[in-house]
């Protein structure tokens, strides 16, 4: 999938989250459950739990940044159903 997105995945091993951007999902999530980057090498499996696409790279990384500065994960969950549904 060649499209500028961003996306959370869960780690089924800790149950924690991480919140990332590309512009090729399918490859990025390859990457994560092969152990290919650093931040969550040791959390495999992964599982993809949202995405959403976006026009250009930079509005993907504003949101990445702004899914970031969220502190509860209830609430985070919560922000991305609703943003998905309207």
């Amino acid at each position: 999938m060649k499209k500028n997105c961003v996306y959370i995945l869960e780690s089924k091993k800790d149950g924690r989250f991480y919140v990332g951007q590309t512009d090729d999902l399918v490859e990025r999530l390859s990457a994560h459950n092969r152990g290919s980057v650093k931040s969550t090498k040791c959390r495999k499996p992964l599982e993809l739990i949202f995405y959403k696409t976006y026009n250009t790279r930079s509005e993907a990384v504003r949101e990445e940044a702004r899914i970031k500065n969220y502190k509860n994960t209830e609430k985070l969950l919560m922000n991305m159903a609703l943003s998905s549904n309207g």
